[in-house]
């Protein structure tokens, strides 16, 4: 009786009545913790870009890589110096066309088939973040604490700035991560 008379004390709205009754209604708010992984993380996605330029990047890298193994090295190596303008009878390129010259096409071949498995792990990796898998993040953790200690050892034995801030950003994508997992990425429990 009481759903009958509020129904009467409401406006009719014929179809749409309910619809618009549902819509006055307040939403209830979700509480911080109950945040999904579906929330905004934008370092995460500065993250996932970096991962998928980085595989597009050393897929690139090994096709090339790949297109130059059956070539005479030394002689492209020439003709990209005299398009440059550089002088190839200088000591520098004149070493470095010879050390171009001792790589075999089966060393070259091996180079490409590494760097695109290399390129296809930053694949999964970035789209699996993207997809807020857990092992995504995992992966990613794995991958970036792996070269930190590569990095230490090249700073301390020979400072380079690139390397420096190489050494900052894997530090922070594993700090970032391990400190937002429970928000960022769906588990199953």
């Amino acid at each position: 009786m009481a759903a009958a008379a509020a129904a009467m004390s409401r406006p009719a709205c014929g179809v749409f009545g309910i619809a618009a009754f549902r819509m006055s209604q307040p939403r209830p708010r979700k509480s911080p913790a109950s945040k999904t992984a579906s929330g905004r993380a934008p370092t995460l996605y500065a993250i996932i870009f970096f991962k998928l330029g980085k595989a597009l990047l050393l897929l690139l890298l090994a096709l090339g890589v790949w297109k130059l193994s059956d070539r005479n090295l030394p002689g492209l190596f020439r003709q990209v110096l005299l398009f440059l303008h550089l002088d190839p009878e200088k000591q520098f390129f004149v070493d470095l066309g010879l050390r171009l010259g001792q790589i075999s096409q089966h060393r070259l071949q091996w180079v490409a088939a590494g760097t695109a498995f290399y390129s296809l792990f930053s694949l999964a990796e970035g789209i699996g973040l993207w997809l807020r898998a857990g092992w995504a993040g995992w992966m990613a953790i794995g991958e970036s604490c792996f070269f930190i200690p590569i990095e230490v050892y090249e700073l301390l034995h020979r400072f380079s700035p690139t390397v420096a801030v190489v050494l900052i950003l894997n530090v922070g994508i594993v700090w970032y991560l391990l400190a937002n997992r429970e928000r960022l990425f769906r588990h199953h429990h």
